[in-house]
């Protein structure tokens, strides 16, 4: 791992967050920007440091992709994973991607217990994956505009899961 690598990455993580956390949405040119960065910085390696780059980023859309059709994550979620899977790249990606997985859980939890409606909050988990697995024949199932619908500010469990990934979880760019 490369300093100016982490320092990209930490800036673009640190303004991602405050911009989801203050204002509910994470803009393009942040994500963009980001994306790019790791590209360039990629780009002192060779072209395939460049393509792997592009390829993690490609890779984290795509599996955003899925949330975003089920409106469980916003576009500005898909395009910071797209940012993030281009520091990555598609070797350390998918670590990355599970526990971003596992701290947004753990951060939707905290949100329910504090807002005391963990059980309503389940509840809807349970109506949100009973549609998935029904392949949307379950009947009404809650959406994230449904009256009493949590959301969290999932740019934070971008950010801490794969800064934790980062660190901790040997990446090596």
């Amino acid at each position: 791992m490369t300093t100016h690598a982490t320092v990209a990455l930490v800036a673009l993580l640190v303004l991602a967050c405050w911009f989801d956390v203050r204002e509910r949405r994470i803009p393009n040119a942040l994500t963009l920007a980001g994306a790019t960065a790791a590209l360039l910085l990629r780009s002192g390696w060779g072209w395939g440091s460049v393509l792997e780059g592009a390829a993690g980023a490609g890779l984290a859309v795509a599996v955003a992709l899925v949330p975003f059709g089920l409106r469980f994550l916003g576009g500005g979620d898909v395009k910071l994973l797209g940012a993030v899977g281009a520091f990555m790249g598609t070797d350390q990606l998918l670590g990355a991607l599970l526990l971003v997985a596992v701290v947004g859980g753990v951060l939707a939890v905290f949100e329910a217990i504090r807002r005391r409606a963990l059980g309503h909050a389940l509840a809807n988990t349970f109506g949100f994956a009973k549609q998935v697995m029904l392949f949307g024949r379950a009947g009404v199932a809650p959406t994230l505009e449904s009256p009493r619908v949590m959301s969290v500010p999932y740019g934070v469990a971008i950010a801490v899961g794969s800064l934790l990934w980062w660190f901790f979880g040997g990446v090596s760019v």
